[in-house]
């Protein structure tokens, strides 16, 4: 994480999820599998993809020839305002959303198996720097991506959302594992079906993350009879790519219903969607954010917040900002009128904490009115000093106010909070707070700090500043599974990269001879490394015994229908 300006923005709690790239861990093998890919891909894609994927990968250094480098890529995507950090497997949806946000790309750090190159359930690095790095090479798309993850970072998302998570990134590692017995991929396939069942209605998160699916994951733009790919994971799926493009897979208009479409991250999607050019998606994109309570706020927002469970964000009118979770509130005519947060609680003005205000201030929660005060002509927020003291309320003494909600109180005034002209909160000590019958605050629990504004005007998941809050995302205890290779194979990788150093002239032709002869004497079945001994001596006159040696050698395995479009893509590059 290198020479580029955009990871110095980066919030704190979002290094956790950062692991280093495992690059001396690639085997010859992997780097094969990477470089088969892309050659397909370019190929096939050449003309199917938005006009940006072709100059994409040279704007996001992402080489055809071997696995990219992560602080590479990152001295040349730092040109065009990005960032790239390897991650393990999947994170958290929220933590997704936020590095988009910061303009920074996460990339699983593994690349699929030998047996997954058409398709893989788990996040590669093929699917991530492949996939998503050269599109955001187009100005407007990049702006999409971003301003996705700013909007999709604010959802909310319930335990059910989080249950879910857990499942299907346990799911995608098993799968990714070649050695996972049977048994075990079934249980956490049922494991997952049940989460899923239980999901009861979706939260902001689930909507927002089905958007994400059918634009940055498996969007087609253009026309619903010449559609272009864009998405991801059809740009980084050999298999898929090619089905997207068949009649079997349904084209639909991209629109805000988009959000009712669900997906399942392990199978080949049966419709994409298809939006007409990037500024739609924006537009789409805003439709959403407008039924969020992001942009709602009000007692709808309040509900979503005490629903999550977990730290929230309420803005007052006023521009003040209640971090904390959510418990309680009070109503009158229809209106909320109290909010009542339970444990550390801070408050924060656009994004930056109040001195003094911070967690271990509230440390037993937070609790305050909302609306306006009782015979005052301005909205609370608007109040200066002089409108104060016409209410009796004055800077070290006692004073005594009601809100028109029927919300009463009694204690002295200490200190006023104001930014850019707003009033955002009054500190009271020896203060008491009543709502009819009810007690909310008595003197004996220390000072009162009352926020300020007739409304709650957004509400959104986590912290307003989240650093000084202390957020952390769980880091997932299950890793992904590295792949213990035997000897014999960790030999036959030794030989993928003989034919590398052949194939860059480091070493004689005659060693591929040696080679296959390693390929014989072993007995694989391996498919690949005699198509990239093929490719270098294709048309070598001197070579047409081993040429057609080869030819046979591939011809009776394409007979088995796993290898016979890989091998056939594969002899047609050649050709």
């Amino acid at each position: 994480m290198v020479n580029n300006p955009v990871l110095e923005k980066l919030p704190k709690h979002l290094y956790q999820l950062i692991i280093e790239q495992p690059y001396n861990q690639y085997t010859w093998q992997d780097h094969a599998v990477w470089r088969f890919v892309m050659r397909q891909n370019v190929d096939f894609l050449k003309d199917k993809a938005h006009q940006a994927y072709l100059e994409g990968l040279r704007k996001t250094g992402i080489s055809i020839e071997q696995i990219p480098d992560i602080d590479t890529m990152n001295q040349i995507l730092a040109k065009i305002g990005w960032a790239a950090v390897t991650v393990d497997g999947f994170i958290p949806p929220a933590a997704f959303m936020e590095f988009q946000a910061y303009n920074v790309l996460v990339i699983a750090a593994d690349i699929r198996p030998f047996d997954q190159i058409e398709y893989t359930p788990a996040p590669d690095i093929i699917h991530e720097a492949a996939g998503h790095a050269p599109i955001i090479s187009d100005p407007e798309y990049a702006e999409y991506l971003r301003y996705f993850g700013e909007i999709g970072s604010k959802a909310f998302s319930s335990a059910a959302d989080f249950a879910l998570y857990e499942s299907i990134r346990y799911l995608s590692i098993l799968k990714a594992d070649p050695h996972t017995p049977l048994a075990d991929i079934e249980a956490a396939e049922r494991d997952l079906e049940q989460k899923e069942a239980e999901l009861g209605l979706p939260s902001e998160m689930a909507l927002i993350r089905n958007l994400h699916w059918w634009t940055v994951e498996y969007g087609l733009v253009g026309s619903l009879d010449d559609p272009k790919i864009y998405g991801a994971g059809l740009l980084s799926s050999i298999g898929e790519s090619a089905g997207a493009m068949s009649d079997k897979v349904k084209k639909l208009p991209y629109n805000i219903d988009a959000v009712y479409y669900n997906f399942d991250i392990t199978k080949p999607q049966p419709q994409l969607f298809v939006t007409p050019d990037f500024a739609h998606l924006t537009k789409v994109l805003d439709e959403f954010a407008s039924r969020m309570a992001l942009r709602k706020g009000g007692i709808e927002g309040i509900f979503k917040a005490i629903e999550s469970g977990n730290t929230a964000t309420l803005v007052y009118s006023s521009g003040l900002q209640v971090s904390g979770t959510f418990t309680d509130y009070l109503m009158h005519q229809n209106q909320a009128v109290y909010v009542k947060s339970q444990g550390g609680t801070s408050l924060s003005y656009k994004g930056k904490e109040l001195d003094g205000h911070g967690k271990d201030t509230q440390s037993d929660g937070f609790g305050s009115p909302i609306g306006r005060i009782k015979d005052a002509i301005k909205p609370p927020r608007f109040l200066t000093d002089q409108d104060l003291a016409e209410l009796g309320i004055v800077a070290g003494k006692a004073c005594a106010f009601e809100f028109e909600s029927g919300i009463k109180l009694k204690g002295v005034l200490q200190k006023t909070v104001r930014r850019e002209g707003n009033l955002l909160l009054l500190s009271f000590s020896d203060c008491r707070v009543t709502y009819q019958d009810q007690l909310l605050f008595d003197p004996s629990w220390g000072q009162y700090d009352m926020a300020i504004g007739e409304s709650v005007v957004s509400a959104y998941s986590g912290p307003a500043d989240p650093d000084a809050f202390g957020l952390e995302y769980a880091v997932p205890k299950e890793k992904t599974h590295k792949i213990q290779y035997t000897e014999s194979q960790k030999q036959l990788h030794k030989q993928y990269g003989l034919v590398r150093e052949v194939r860059e002239g480091k070493q004689p032709q005659s060693v591929l001879k040696q080679v296959w002869q390693f390929l014989q004497m072993a007995k694989y079945e391996d498919w690949l490394l005699p198509l990239e001994m093929l490719e270098i001596i294709s048309g070598d006159v001197s070579q047409s015994e081993f040429e057609a040696e080869l030819r046979v050698y591939l011809s009776g395995l394409e007979q088995k229908p796993m290898l016979k479009n890989l091998i056939k893509r594969g002899l047609k590059l050649i050709s």
